[in-house]
């Protein structure tokens, strides 16, 4: 298992756990990444998961990927998927602002598990368990995440790298894409619901 805390205040805000396109190059996030803002969420990125993001892509529809390894075809249409669901619930809730593709800036990490404990494919990142310590996520001072919030302003979440189970990661993408929705548009609705300490779940938005 990866290092997996080394900045307890980077994954706070949101924690996300699901029961349940062309490869292309995005240069410019990377040749200036110590001194703008995409810098430092690639810095928080890899600080949080312990992981170096070498590949990059952007989705049929837009959304930019940073990744482990080069990301499979299915997973970019899933990711655009989950966020074209995202995008459709926010409007029935008259939400407007970041309801597009091109918003969203995807991680995809090396996962700390493939299988939950009943031995279904859950590809799920180990982090410090924070604000869910003694609660029915923590697995002894870290949880299991299907995918957390990097940076609130510009739209960037993280995710685990899948290999099957495609639907999967688009539940994923949908439900760390919530939190982000709800920043942007409804700030009261998103403290209420920020993270699931205190049993709140997911989907938020109906």
């Amino acid at each position: 298992m990866k290092t997996f805390v080394k900045n307890r205040s980077s994954f706070s805000i949101a924690l996300c756990f699901v029961c349940v396109a062309t490869f292309a190059a995005a240069p410019e996030f990377f040749a200036q990444r110590r001194t703008n803002a995409g810098g430092r969420v690639l810095r928080a990125a890899e600080n949080i998961s312990g992981d170096r993001f070498e590949y990059q892509a952007v989705t049929p529809r837009g959304a930019r990927i940073l990744s482990v390894s080069r990301p499979h075809a299915e997973t970019l249409r899933a990711i655009d998927e989950g966020l074209t669901q995202l995008f459709a619930v926010a409007r029935k809730n008259n939400y407007r602002s970041r309801t597009n593709h091109s918003d969203y800036t995807i991680f995809i990490a090396r996962p700390d598990r493939t299988q939950n404990r009943q031995g279904g494919y859950s590809p799920d990142i180990a982090v410090g368990a924070a604000q869910y310590a003694g609660g029915r996520y923590d697995q002894g001072g870290y949880v299991y995440a299907a995918g957390m919030v990097v940076a609130l302003e510009t739209c960037a979440f993280m995710i685990a790298e899948h290999n099957q189970n495609w639907s999967r990661v688009s539940d994923a993408v949908r439900f760390e894409g919530e939190h982000l929705v709800l920043y942007h548009n409804d700030p009261a609705r998103f403290q209420a619901t920020r993270d699931h300490s205190r049993g709140s779940g997911h989907p938020i938005m109906k």
